[in-house]
This record gives structure tokens, sequence and C-alpha cells, in this order.
């Protein structure tokens, strides 16, 4: 299996959305509870740059599933922090590319002047749980019923990672 990571073009935005949009009906993965549009996530893919950058993920030159990294919080003093977000196409999953996208991440780091990764999983979403434990990734924070997953609430933590 030859995964590769590559810097997503506005081309793929479409397969960005349909990835991201076949997770919301879980309510285990993210907190939107309708499907994106393209239009919708135009300005969200527009942020990504060399600094916080956006990858396609690629396994024998198939698109499977994309890789970002994103600004936290959006002050000075949080410049070497970021979020995570790794979306798999639900019929690759299950393959390690989870983990191989930390791995890959985790070698970005300081290239990208990056000291902290976090990431944002609903405690319900006990694979994610666990990939990212895997990977050494700690529990840095707790926030007991903050999402109304449409009637069911549930709690999200917050996993983080120093290098």
């Amino acid at each position: 299996m030859a995964v590769e990571y590559v810097q997503a073009q506005k081309e793929d935005l479409p397969f960005i959305v349909a990835v991201y949009n076949q997770n919301i009906a879980s309510k285990k993965v993210t907190a939107d509870l309708k499907p994106v549009t393209i239009a919708e996530r135009e300005a969200w893919f527009a942020a990504h740059n060399d600094h916080r950058p956006l990858w396609i993920i690629e396994n024998d030159g198939e698109k499977v599933g994309w890789l970002s990294l994103e600004s936290f919080y959006g002050r000075q003093a949080y410049h070497a922090t970021v979020e995570i977000s790794i979306y798999i196409d639900r019929h690759f999953q299950g393959r390690g590319l989870g983990s191989k996208a930390l791995a890959f991440a985790a070698g970005q780091t300081k290239k990208l002047g990056i000291t902290t990764i976090l990431a944002y999983i609903f405690s319900v979403n006990t694979a994610s749980q666990k990939l990212f434990a895997a990977a050494g990734y700690q529990k840095y924070g707790h926030l007991p019923q903050v999402a109304d997953m449409a009637g069911q609430v549930i709690d999200l933590d917050i996993l983080g990672k120093r290098f």
C-alpha cells in the first residue's frame, strides 16, 4: 500500500466535502447535523496554506481521505499549536490509514513550526479515541454534555500531543 499526502487543490474540494459528509449521519464524528455544501467550505479551504496545510491522502494513486492542520484559537500566543482533522472515506477505513496520517502529521511538525497538535473528539467516537491514544495523544480536556446531536447530548474530549 503506497500512501502519499498531496497538497489539496481547489478541484479537490468536492471530494473533501463528500468524505466529510459521510460522517455526519453517525453523530459521532462531527458536530454538523446536516451535510455541508462545497460553497460553505470554500472559506475553510482558503484558510489553508503552506503553514496550515490541507492534504489529500492517496493510496496507490486513489484519493482515500484528507488531513488538515488548522490554527488553534487565532491568537498569536498559540502560533505553534494546531488542530488536526483526519477524514477517511468509509470504503477505506480500518486499513491503518488514520495511523499513517497521524505519523505523517507528526513528521511535519518541525518544518511547520508546530509544537502541539490538538484533536477534538466526541467521547462516543471510540475508534478515533483509540487511534489517537495509540499515537501517544493524551486527554487535555473534557467538556461534558456540550454537543446536542439532535436529541443525544454527548461529551467532547480534547486530546493533545507535544512535539
